[in-house]
């Protein structure tokens, strides 16, 4: 991963734009949204929407000749002019300055790129290419459209406003995770569906109050085989990987393989497979959910041993199918 993901609060801060075209006008939307305090240089008569955003008094003008002193109040800089040796030199003042640049269509100049949104507010899906291929960025967007419910940005508000109270019913981090994936079941976008907003909110408020009767505290092993091609798991995989409190996996097993689970989950390597079985089973009966990733490598490294042993102890296993590929 070659570049670093964040989100920025720009609430309230400045941030310095230059250039007047469409590609400017773009910018300053997005940034204006953001609750960006813009700030606008640009040697030509601007484009109609940077004209009314400057006449209705939403962002400032900076007028006569560009001034490297404007960088010093900036929390992030924006070049979207078509002169490549002023962009090449407001760069090197951006960096001398220690101040982050986005130069439209330079990455080499650039020390942030601007993503592809999927907007869901609160919820916002990010797509980058490290300015490799915008276009690409652009094309996976536009499936994530079409993937991602427009209830989403409900009930992710509702997480946020409820969140103490959240934490206050849900102590056990693992007993709030459980809560959090019952609720993401598909039932509050059910709600959502059937009655908006407010039915979504009832749903939720009645699921809280029933507290940790709805956290299932029974352990669990989901046998998964290992792939350092991320696209080639199952959503099913994709879910047990993202569910886990630990990955068990044997010597052997390319890290790469773990790439799509949770950051947070505990990753166990073991010298072969009967140890990484026996751990996977231990962790389960400790209440744990358990993914136990296996090369396919031979009968013991394929875990069927561990569903039938799984079995014996009358400890919830299932094997993720692979897909058919």
């Amino acid at each position: 991963m070659a570049l670093y993901p964040l989100f920025a609060d720009l609430e309230g801060r400045e941030v310095l734009v230059v250039g007047g075209g469409e590609v400017a006008a773009r910018k300053v939307a997005a940034l204006l949204k953001a609750g960006a305090l813009v700030r606008l240089h640009a040697q030509a008569v601007p484009h109609p929407d940077l004209a009314s955003a400057l006449a209705a008094g939403r962002i400032a003008r900076l007028g006569g000749d560009f001034d490297p002193a404007w960088l010093d109040t900036a929390w992030l800089v924006v070049a979207a002019t078509d002169d490549v040796a002023f962009n090449a030199g407001l760069a090197a003042e951006a960096g001398r300055r220690r101040r982050l640049i986005n130069v439209v269509d330079d990455a080499a100049l650039s020390t942030f790129q601007v993503p592809a949104v999927v907007d869901r507010a609160p919820l916002v899906v990010a797509i980058s290419s490290a300015g490799a291929a915008p276009m690409l960025a652009r094309r996976v967007r536009e499936r994530l459209e079409t993937l991602l419910e427009p209830s989403l940005g409900a009930i992710a508000d509702l997480f946020g406003r409820h969140r103490e109270r959240i934490r206050q019913q849900f102590p056990d981090v693992t007993g709030r995770r459980r809560w959090f994936e019952r609720m993401l079941d598909g039932r509050l976008a059910q709600a959502f569906e059937a009655g908006g907003a407010p039915r979504a909110e009832a749903t939720f408020v009645e699921e809280l109050e029933r507290g940790a009767a709805t956290a299932d505290a029974a352990g669990s092993v989901a046998i998964v085989a290992a792939s350092v091609a991320p696209d080639l798991y199952t959503l099913r995989a994709l879910r047990a990987l993202n569910e886990a409190d630990a990955i068990v996996f044997a010597e052997g097993t390319d890290e790469a393989a773990l790439e799509p689970a949770r950051r947070d989950a505990s990753r166990l390597r073991e010298a072969d497979a009967q140890a990484a079985s026996q751990r996977a089973m231990r962790l389960a009966g400790e209440g744990l959910r358990v993914v136990y990733m296996h090369t396919g490598n031979g009968d013991g490294a394929t875990g069927h041993g561990l569903l039938e042993a799984c079995s014996r102890e009358q400890i919830s296993c299932r094997v993720i199918p692979v897909a058919d590929i």
